[in-house]
């Protein structure tokens, strides 16, 4: 059974940063392809960024240039560094292990963290 813990997430004032932390339990981690969603109010689940575990991480293009998905193996740590935050960056951000990456597509896995809210507002 794999559990996903998630923390790192609160107000932020636009153009502030926050750091996004998944942490897994069981085995799955080290060469699992990996990915960060968010949920804002009225809108669907989108994919921000995945660790393919084996090639260049992918970004949609609303964060390019400002978020950053990294992990520790070592911790079964997964991290979304956000940067330049923006008012429609709010959501509920979760992260998902063990998921299939092909040809540039995620299918998660059903291992899901909690959520955590990030609120960017002045």
């Amino acid at each position: 059974q794999v559990q996903l813990v998630e923390s790192g997430g609160g107000l932020v004032q636009p153009g502030g940063s926050l750091r996004l932390s998944c942490t897994a339990s069981g085995s799955i981690f080290s060469r699992s392809a990996m990915g960060w969603y968010r949920q804002a109010p009225g809108r669907e689940r989108e994919l921000v960024a995945i660790d393919t575990a084996r090639a260049n991480a992918k970004y949609a293009d609303s964060v390019k240039g400002r978020f950053a998905i990294s992990r520790n193996n070592d911790n079964n740590t997964m991290y979304l560094q956000m940067n330049s935050l923006k008012p429609e960056d709010t959501a509920v951000y979760y992260c998902n292990v063990g998921g299939t990456y092909y040809d540039g597509f995620y299918s998660p896995s059903t291992y899901w963290g909690q959520g955590t809210q990030v609120t960017v507002s002045s």
